[in-house]
């Protein structure tokens, strides 16, 4: 088992990184609601031709069987105990792959804060008529502050659906450290992001492209983190060899 990074400057490093991205990401969602609204059109209408727009005949099953309605809300909200909960096992179980997991996840929080930016969109609780807003109405936490355009919250950042993303994240960051030491248990990890996509269509907050597009984000944040270490590996092989050129000679 490899020695992993001390405790408090991974603590204090994605402190920040929790910091700047929440900071970044609700400043772009001020003043761009006409914006987003256009730009959920346009989607919907992308959806209707691919016959993808199941989002509010999923809402409507939700709504009725409200026995569902606050397991819904819950596992709508389950996703910051479960990162937190990865990042800590990883961290303390196998930190041989931690840097590598960790480093995805602050990929994905830089590389969709120019999507924020350039392609506000509303969810199809704001966009989509007929669609309830489960959140609103039922989650004992935030409620109606999720409709409160005065709260300084980004309201617009339905693309990609950063529940699917970080949900999808803690699926990858389980089996990336199961798949050689418990092969059989690696891909039960999975069934999470399986119920989040259920969960954020059901309660009116994303649209299935939303979905489709934090798998792009996972499978991009990825293969960034992995051309990085490429680099960085090539970097430090070829400084080896100018140290010592002997080597190269034999």
């Amino acid at each position: 088992m490899g020695k992993g990074p001390a405790p408090l400057a991974e603590a204090a490093l994605l402190l920040l990184v929790i910091l700047l991205f929440s900071r970044l990401h609700a400043a772009a969602g001020q003043g761009v609601a006409a914006t987003a609204t256009a730009n959920a059109l346009a989607l919907q209408s992308v959806e209707r031709t691919l016959h993808l727009d199941i989002e509010l005949w999923a809402n409507q099953w939700l709504t009725a069987h409200p026995f569902l309605i606050q397991p819904a809300v819950f596992y709508y909200r389950l996703y910051y105990l479960v990162l937190i909960g990865v990042l800590v096992w990883v961290f303390i179980s196998h930190p041989e792959v931690y840097v590598k997991l960790r480093r995805t996840l602050v990929a994905m929080a830089l590389l969709v804060l120019p999507v924020f930016w350039t392609l506000p969109m509303s969810p199809p609780r704001f966009a989509l008529p007929g669609v309830v807003d489960i959140i609103a109405w039922h989650d004992p936490f935030v409620g109606h502050a999720t409709r409160d355009l005065e709260s300084g919250r980004n309201l617009f950042s339905a693309m990609p659906s950063m529940h699917m993303s970080w949900s999808l994240w803690c699926a990858y960051a389980a089996w990336h450290a199961l798949r050689n030491s418990h092969p059989r248990l690696a891909p039960l990890p999975w069934i999470f992001p399986l119920g989040m996509t259920a969960v954020v269509l059901i309660t009116g907050n994303h649209y299935v492209l939303d979905i489709a597009g934090s798998v792009t984000l996972l499978t991009g944040s990825i293969a960034a983190v992995s051309a990085w270490s490429h680099f960085t590996e090539r970097r430090r092989t070829t400084a080896a060899s100018h140290r010592n050129p002997c080597h190269n000679r034999r």
